[in-house]
């Protein structure tokens, strides 16, 4: 006999998600940010209990992207706004002032500097990195409050 699904009589709302955004300021230089999505409780798949969930956000298909251990692309904006998670492998990205910053698997970064300048990116590490990036197609929502985007 199968034993009953137990569910805490409270189940705790997710810590927001944090995730880093690379955008371009008014002159065209690209940037980051530190962001974060809030979550709360909803029922997203009923019968089963709560879950912790962001605003929905509007895309228009899913991309699985793959580059070798060394692969390297000089200053070019994000052909579109949209959300990289990393599934494997490491990249370092750079913005507009110098600053780098390396991103491993689990990491989640926006990327929406679709002009100007534009970032760099290359795969550090042994290994292939392999991505996936959601295009967006609508505004932003689900930030916490007081950050910009």
């Amino acid at each position: 006999m199968k034993e009953a699904q137990r569910t805490p009589d409270r189940i705790p709302v997710a810590e927001p998600l944090a995730y880093v955004k690379v955008y371009a300021d008014p002159s065209g230089a690209s940037r980051f940010a530190d962001e974060e999505l809030a979550f709360q409780l909803a029922g997203f798949a009923p019968p089963a209990p709560p879950v912790s969930v962001t605003d929905a956000q509007s895309a228009e298909g899913i991309v699985f992207l793959s580059s070798p251990s060394g692969w390297f692309g000089d200053w070019h904006p994000a052909p579109r706004r949209q959300f990289i998670f990393v599934l494997q492998g490491n990249l370092e990205v750079e913005v507009s002032d110098g600053e780098t910053r390396q991103f491993g698997a689990g990491s989640v970064i926006l990327v929406e500097d679709t002009s100007g300048q534009g970032h760099i990116t290359r795969v550090t590490g042994e290994e292939r990195a392999y991505l996936v990036a959601v295009p967006l197609t609508g505004p932003q929502r689900g930030l916490r409050p007081g950050s910009t985007s």
